[in-house]
């Protein structure tokens, strides 16, 4: 099995804002462009508006519906991919070392050509945020987009994640959250990060801050008063005008 570093030198991750996600699904199709064209072998996608397609991705979107104690339901986007977890389960288990987490930054990665497909380490992620692509018969996940971030030829504002670089509502962050002083870990200090499902044990080092409480709807709709009607029996020629094709009807 794998052995986990004792110690990382950074814990790169991502932070979002639940508060600002607007679920347009920008980052899914940024992160499926990026990781089949670039590292790795290609995310699969096959007969994609067919009867039966086939396609993997490493980062997607699920949207839940809230119904508070009062005021109307709320609808929240929520994004998950690979956490790049501290005590990471999914390396562990991995009877290869093809799964490996660097001790350089914290990321977690798979080596593909060691890899056997045998799925131990997507039965052992908590999270779900393993694929088996259907093609490569390969296990695919975040890489955080370690052929980006670390590229000398691309602009210093370039070398993000492309879900990061891409979020048009700027929900996503990224950087060291084991740098105290860093961007990410004071937003995470500021608005009471979370991580992820603590309980499970594997400290995750994305975090998520949590949606800030909605205002209270109104006591009355503004509307109401334009709603109602202007007489109970119209007056004048309108209302000579509805009887009369009230006798023609």
């Amino acid at each position: 099995m794998t052995s986990l570093p004792t110690h990382t030198e950074k814990s790169l991750g991502l932070v979002i804002d639940l508060d600002t996600c607007v679920g347009c699904h920008a980052c899914v199709t940024a992160c499926k462009g990026w990781n089949t064209e670039n590292y790795g072998a290609p995310l699969a996608d096959k007969d994609a508006y067919g009867a039966e397609p086939v396609g993997s991705f490493l980062n997607r979107i699920h949207s839940y519906e809230v119904q508070p104690e009062t005021g109307p339901a709320q609808l929240f986007h929520f994004p998950k991919s690979c956490l790049h977890c501290a005590d990471a389960p999914c390396v562990t288990v991995c009877p290869t070392g093809a799964s490996y987490k660097r001790q350089e930054d914290g990321i977690v990665l798979v080596n593909e050509t060691d890899c056997i497909g045998c799925g131990l380490c997507a039965w052992a992620c908590p999270y779900g945020a393993r694929e088996m692509d259907p093609v490569e018969k390969v296990m695919k996940k975040c890489t955080l987009c370690v052929d980006r971030i670390y590229n000398e030829n691309l602009p210093e504002e370039d070398r993000q994640p492309a879900c990061v670089r891409t979020c048009p509502a700027g929900a996503r962050h990224f950087g060291d959250l084991a740098d105290p002083d860093s961007d990410v870990s004071k937003l995470v200090a500021e608005r009471s990060g979370i991580e992820l499902m603590p309980e499970q044990g594997t400290a995750p080092v994305n975090r998520y801050l949590p949606p800030r409480p909605k205002d209270q709807p109104p006591e009355f709709d503004v509307l109401a008063p334009y709603l109602e009607p202007v007489a109970e029996e119209p007056k004048g020629f309108l209302g000579w005008l509805d009887r009369t094709l009230e006798r023609i009807g």
